[in-house]
């Protein structure tokens, strides 16, 4: 396959051109459900004409359904869809943002999607689904794999699925809930991974935050032990990443004890460690769930996050050093890439 697809690439270059494009117009079908012309060029940048001639094909092809209330996808068109994404790499390859991102933190695979998280609804949708395939390679029978909570996270349980020969995986929150809305948390989001995908899930029934003297004793209750000892040995973990001041806020943590992370610098937060711009780790809420060790023990670990705005978060996280899968977008990545290479240009002087 991967021959055939060199020889169509130097041969006729444009054949991969074009399936680029009729993949990009069928993802966002896919992504809004129901889309009208006039809304899905705005969202590709392409001129209506273009666009209109394009959809015509792929109904006369029968992947795409046209409706005086928009367009969507056939069965055929979803089956499509997924076939091409599994070839992933091997039809379109990887991007230069992308390749760039894999050498500037020496991770195994980075996916980046189109447009700003923080800026689209529809492109937070693609971060969860891109997340979500890339789980979907990673699995195996009998695997556990622990869940951090979020917006971003919750995308991925929406569009997450299973060939019927995957069995025995078990969905675990990677720590104890946060108190927001229910539909963010990581128990929550387990589970709907679980329903998603005929698997199993298990649930933290505990605080995301605590005194010290809780978390010792909660930590001993037999039942509590039993869900940790699962959750500290996930095969797989799938997190987010948070900016670290306003994690802090959004937890009511003590004001004083806001002023000393900002004092040391705290630039991200994932899995309840706040990190500091060069990925240290530098404060540690008492929660119940992964440690630190757990993480860096974990088999594959994948990172989902994105908005321009989070690009300092992600970047600490990066330099943390044990993630292998970056999902992001370009209004994260290109933030990134233009800190990056700011900073090497000023040690350069």
């Amino acid at each position: 396959m991967r021959q055939l697809i060199e020889l169509q690439r130097q041969l006729v270059p444009e054949l991969l051109d074009v399936m680029r494009k009729r993949y990009k117009i069928m993802q966002q079908v896919m992504l809004a459900g129901t889309i009208g012309r006039r809304a899905l060029a705005t969202t590709l940048s392409m001129t209506e004409r273009v666009l209109r001639a394009e959809t015509e094909l792929l109904k006369e092809q029968g992947l795409l359904i046209i409706q005086p209330s928009g367009m969507q996808l056939s069965e055929d068109g979803k089956k499509v869809l997924e076939e091409i994404e599994q070839l992933g790499d091997q039809v379109f390859g990887s991007s230069e943002i992308e390749d760039k991102l894999k050498s500037m933190y020496g991770l195994k695979q980075v996916i980046v999607v189109a447009g700003d998280s923080e800026q689209s609804e529809i492109t937070k949708r693609e971060l969860g689904r891109a997340a979500s395939q890339l789980l979907k390679q990673a699995i195996r029978s009998g695997d556990v794999i622990a869940v951090s909570g979020g917006t971003t996270t919750a995308q991925v349980a929406k569009y997450m699925s299973l060939p019927n020969s995957i069995k025995d995986i078990v969905f675990v929150p990677a720590r104890g809930g946060l108190g927001e809305s229910l539909d963010y948390q990581a128990n929550t989001i387990a589970s709907m991974l679980a329903k998603r995908t005929g698997g199993h899930y298990r649930l933290l029934h505990v605080p995301d935050h605590i005194s010290s003297d809780a978390y010792e004793s909660i930590i001993q209750e037999p039942s509590i032990k039993e869900i940790v000892e699962v959750i500290r040995n996930a095969r797989i973990i799938v997190h987010g990443i948070g900016d670290a001041i306003v994690m802090a806020r959004r937890r009511k943590t003590d004001p004083e004890e806001l002023l000393a992370m900002q004092g040391e610098g705290a630039m991200a937060e994932s899995f309840g460690f706040y990190f500091n711009r060069n990925g240290e780790p530098i404060y540690k809420m008492k929660t119940v769930g992964m440690r630190l060790e757990d993480i860096a023990q974990t088999e594959v670990l994948i990172a989902v996050a994105g908005g321009a705005s989070k690009a300092e978060a992600i970047d600490a996280i990066m330099k943390f050093g044990y993630d292998h899968a970056l999902v992001t977008d370009e209004g994260a990545a290109l933030r990134m890439i233009e800190n990056y290479d700011a900073n090497r240009h000023h040690d350069e002087l």
